[in-house]
């Protein structure tokens, strides 16, 4: 495509990064989601012959996405075997010891989230913070940012801990630079660590909000406690009338939840409903209000037994829930499950109109109404977290141990570089398989097949990066500033660079793409480009002033209720600081 338009190199480079700065702003506006808008990319650079088809067929053999799908693997064993779960009795033995039982819980999310990927755990630690808190008479909102933190920076304590470092020391090792070790970067994570608990301690605690969840709100202002259905009958003196101005279902303690007409649900619009006779109205009501409705004339119960005591419940939509990417009218719950969905919490949002046509997304937190073991029934089968307790289900204990040597096997053999990480989880893999820590089909429902879509992708984007010149256009116009600058400076200035495009993208695109500039800067400057990898590494993980800036922190916004401002009054000194002290302490661990 490029011969025809007869494009020069430095064309071709600025062709590259105008794709490149087009994904960027998409990314942002999240009119697609971000492993879309990089598949669309690559499709672009292929097609205009920025990213050559041989360059885009080597990404495949990149061991870091590989060695990041067989980590969620054996995470899968860790979950399934319930070596994860043990740990949510550490809120209820240490509840009456707020103080130790914050600390220990703090304590074990940042050491299980320097040898596992950290969306995990927060995915099982969520019921476990948020029942701590109704323990403690607390908002959730006061521990749930310090959970995603606390995750994050655990992250940093070694090389497998976040997909971020295991997929910048991909990119690094394919621009000819030693491999990291495991524990490499842990000297830089212990102060990463460290910093951040002094900081939440000391300043963050008064930062954080005091937000209600859905929940909360919705529990605080009514007492409903039962679903029921009523028939409308022959002789009703509501046939004819629009449902919404009926007196009868606006009393307190009343709230109508849908008019089912047939097998058709009317929930959509009701206000364009007209009673009509057979029309089933489903009500949630006070018990007082339910032994009122058996004397109206206007209503019939269907029968009996109809009532059904009911519990409202957020349940959080995690990486491999089976509603991702569809929408809830599609799903039939209530035909299903006798389940509702009363509202969708999505950012700074609450959505509860048109729910049937909103498409599920990871991080959304759903408000459910329904039985408690239809509700059980529905999380299980979906693979939803129920945030408002710790799930206690019993796997195959028996096998944790396997599950767990598994992954310390994994830690030790590559500390003491007995062989490569990605051989090494793929043996761990087998082993878990084989020995049934976990069937075969449940084990991939754990590897995030969009985040891996995303990370190839990503890795062909900084392909065309390289082959085009525009990495190299980029270092030979940053080059200049940075000469003669002290080492504190140029790494300042690659970690700033990287946090800030961090907290607007998905972290493992930023590090992707600023990895290989970093590296260029380092060769044109004469420093030792480790300490800027370092530097990437670190600050493509320590995102805390937005939401979107780590998966971490978009799990934690709908359980706790949190506006979008909440992150960034808590995480903007948090990611100042954190940089500062970072950029300075790097130049005394690898020398420039």
């Amino acid at each position: 495509m490029l011969d025809l338009l007869n494009i020069s190199p430095t064309g071709e480079a600025v062709l590259t990064l105008m794709v490149v700065g087009l994904m960027f702003v998409l990314f942002v506006r999240e009119i697609y989601p971000t492993e879309v808008v990089a598949i669309g990319g690559v499709a672009i650079l292929l097609f205009l012959g920025l990213l050559p088809y041989d360059d885009a067929l080597s990404v495949l053999s990149n061991p870091a996405p590989w060695t990041i799908a067989a980590m969620f693997l054996v995470m899968g064993a860790l979950v399934r075997t319930g070596a994860l779960d043990a740990f949510t009795q550490l809120a209820e033995s240490y509840s009456s010891r707020p103080r130790v039982a914050i600390a220990a819980l703090m304590a074990f999310v940042v050491l299980a989230s320097a040898i596992v990927a950290n969306t995990p755990v927060v995915v099982v630690m969520i019921p476990v913070f948020v029942q701590l808190a109704r323990k403690l008479g607390i908002n959730a909102s006061r521990l749930l940012i310090p959970l995603s933190y606390g995750a994050i920076m655990g992250g940093t304590l070694s090389l497998i801990g976040t997909s971020t470092n295991l997929l910048v020391d991909g990119v690094a090792r394919a621009q000819g630079l030693a491999p990291f070790s495991i524990f490499e970067v842990t000297p830089i994570g212990l102060v990463v660590v460290a910093w951040g608990m002094l900081y939440l301690v000391v300043v963050g605690r008064w930062l954080l909000p005091e937000r209600d969840s859905m929940a909360d709100m919705l529990s605080d202002r009514s007492k409903m406690k039962f679903f029921t259905e009523a028939v409308v009958p022959p002789d009703s003196n509501l046939i004819g009338r629009e449902v919404l101005d009926v007196q009868l279902f606006k009393r307190e303690g009343v709230r109508l939840i849908d008019v089912v007409r047939g097998d058709q649900s009317l929930r959509r619009n009701l206000k364009e409903v007209v009673l009509q006779v057979g029309d089933i109205v489903v009500l949630r009501s006070q018990i007082s209000e339910l032994l009122s409705l058996q004397r109206t004339k206007s209503l019939k119960r269907v029968d009996q037994i109809s009532a059904v005591e009911t519990t409202t419940v957020e349940a959080l939509i995690a990486p491999g829930c089976k509603m991702v990417g569809r929408a809830l009218g599609s799903m039939r719950l209530r035909r299903r499950y006798g389940v509702y969905v009363l509202a969708v919490h999505r950012r700074n949002q609450n959505i509860g109109r048109q729910l049937d046509e909103t498409i599920v997304r990871v991080g959304d937190t759903l408000l459910l109404e329904g039985a408690p073991e239809d509700i059980r029934r529905l999380s299980q089968e979906m693979e939803m977290v129920d945030v408002t307790q710790p799930t206690g289900r019993a796997y195959r204990r028996e096998q944790a141990p396997i599950a767990i040597g598994a992954l310390l096997a994994i830690v030790g053999l590559a500390a003491f570089g007995v062989a490569p990480i990605f051989l090494l989880t793929v043996l761990a893999v087998a082993v878990v398989l084989w020995t049934r820590c976990i069937d075969a089909d449940e084990a991939f429902s754990f590897v995030e097949g969009r985040l891996l879509t995303m990370i190839f992708a990503m890795l062909a984007v900084g392909a065309a990066l390289e082959h085009s010149g525009a990495v190299e256009l980029i270092v030979n116009a940053v080059a200049p500033f940075l000469q003669g600058l002290p080492p504190f400076f140029v790494i300042w200035s690659i970690y700033l660079l990287t946090s800030i495009l961090t907290e607007l993208v998905s972290n493992n695109a930023v590090a992707v793409v600023v990895t290989p500039i970093a590296i260029g800067l380092a060769q044109v400057v004469g420093i030792d480009p480790r300490p800027l990898v370092v530097a990437v590494m670190v600050a493509a993980s320590a995102s805390f002033a937005t939401p979107i800036g780590y998966q971490t922190n978009m799990m934690v916004y709908g359980p706790g209720g949190y506006k979008f401002t909440d992150f960034m009054k808590v995480g903007i000194p948090l990611n100042l600081s954190m940089g500062l002290l970072v950029s300075a302490c790097i130049p005394f661990i690898w020398p420039l």
